[in-house]
């Protein structure tokens, strides 16, 4: 499991690579805790883009939870981006395409967590 983050139009992405299993959630949720405890200097809000995401399980999917009451909590906007027929189809069984705001691409998740 790799992320990287960059800044794009006052919001931070963080690209997802990898398999987000038990093996990997922790590190995936120290990462992205600590984009939401910089509060401010995350921007607007958060994007994971899940372009180079293979596999997520339940506990990939707990941390994705989290991000959003995180995001809920600093009152910043928080979605999701680009996943994989694969992995979307995990998401939508799990119901979490219900909680999450999910986006076809960068540019959608860009403009869904600025408008939260």
């Amino acid at each position: 499991m790799n992320v990287v983050t960059e800044k794009q139009d006052s919001v931070t992405v963080a690209k997802a690579a990898g398999r987000l299993d038990f093996g990997s959630a922790s590190e995936f949720q120290t990462a992205m805790e600590a984009l939401f405890a910089a509060g401010n200097d995350s921007g607007d809000g958060v994007v994971v883009d899940c372009e180079a995401l293979e596999y997520v399980s339940s506990a990939g999917l707990r941390v994705f939870l989290i991000c959003a009451r995180l995001a809920k909590q600093q009152n910043m906007g928080f979605a999701v981006c680009n996943l994989s027929p694969l992995v979307l189809e995990v998401f939508e069984i799990s119901g979490f395409g219900n909680v999450l705001t999910i986006c076809e691409d960068l540019h959608a998740g860009i403009a869904a967590a600025k408008a939260a």
